[in-house]
């Protein structure tokens, strides 16, 4: 077994492990670590605790020191710091006439390297820019094209819920999130319904899928022919997924009527035919060839890339 701490350098972002080696470190500390891009400042998000060796990312770095009261400020100095660098860039891209939007900059803890994120809708040629922001910062410079997901963890928001964004608060990586989660879910496959800020598929659909998944193997679907267990023949007009209950078309004394039952009460008769879509609905054609356009960029975006330490 080998003792970790985990390391957060964001608010949101991704977890790195590291010994705590020979000192005492709690949760919420701050500690000085060398990572990838240099020596980083970061927070300690949870108390020591042992894994298995073979779960272990060899080598494993251990804590340079528990940030001091000078190490604080430093930290803050540099916070001082971005805001100016952000500026200084914003100038740059309008001389250079670069079709790109600069969302964040960020300096490493020890001022070797100055990280701008921007997004823009092509590859764009910044080698000028980059000379020009050397020359005024004396460091090396890095120039990092993000994804809107990631341009908005870094800005934040609202959602259609009224919360303050997962992915700004707590969401620590992006996960695939796809139309199949949507119609599991019963949920209006109009992607101004089931995007989020980003114009993304929402990544809250991904939070309650499993659930949803183990419910929906215990329904019957729309228009499937059930009999209960008095033998009364009816077919499916709508169900509640998460109250477990079905409502059934039946023909009571040559009237029909909607009788309601708990999905345990039925048993399947004749499963519903499933016709290919004629295009009969444009509306609904061309919503899904939106969403399946969502999820095909969402693919081709791949992982977050703030966070490669």
């Amino acid at each position: 077994m080998t003792t970790v701490i985990g390391v957060r350098f964001r608010t949101a972002g991704k977890i790195y492990y590291f010994a705590p080696g020979k000192y005492d470190i709690k949760r919420g500390d701050h500690v000085i670590v060398e990572t990838a891009r240099g020596v980083e400042y970061g927070t300690v998000v949870g108390e020591p605790k042992d894994i298995e060796d073979d779960k272990v990312i060899k080598p494993l770095k251990a804590v340079l020191r528990v940030a001091s009261k000078k190490d604080d400020e430093q930290e803050a100095s540099n916070k001082v710091k971005e805001k100016e660098a952000f500026k200084v860039c914003l100038e740059k891209i309008k001389k250079h006439k670069l079709e790109m939007k600069l969302i964040d900059a960020e300096y490493t803890f020890d001022n070797n390297k100055v990280l701008f994120y921007f997004t823009a809708d092509g590859r764009i040629d910044f080698r000028e820019l980059v000379k020009d922001l050397a020359a005024v910062f004396k460091t090396r410079i890095e120039l990092r094209q993000i994804g809107v997901r990631d341009e908005t963890k870094i800005i934040g928001g609202y959602g259609i819920c009224g919360r303050p964004l997962c992915c700004h608060t707590y969401l620590a990586d992006f996960a695939p999130v796809s139309i199949k989660m949507a119609k599991e879910q019963n949920l209006s496959l109009n992607p101004t319904k089931i995007s989020g800020v980003c114009g993304r598929l929402m990544c809250c659909l991904k939070n309650e899928e499993d659930v949803y998944e183990e419910l929906n193997r215990k329904m019957p679907s729309v228009g499937d022919i059930v009999t209960d267990s008095e033998g009364l023949k009816g077919e499916v007009s709508s169900v509640n997924i998460l109250r477990q209950t079905v409502r059934v078309l039946v023909e009571v004394d040559d009237e029909k009527e909607i009788h309601e039952y708990k999905a345990d009460e039925l048993k399947y008769i004749k499963k519903k035919q499933k016709h290919k879509n004629n295009n009969n609905n444009k509306s609904d054609d061309i919503e899904m060839k939106e969403l399946e356009k969502l999820e095909k960029i969402e693919k081709q975006e791949g992982k977050s890339k703030l966070d490669d330490n």
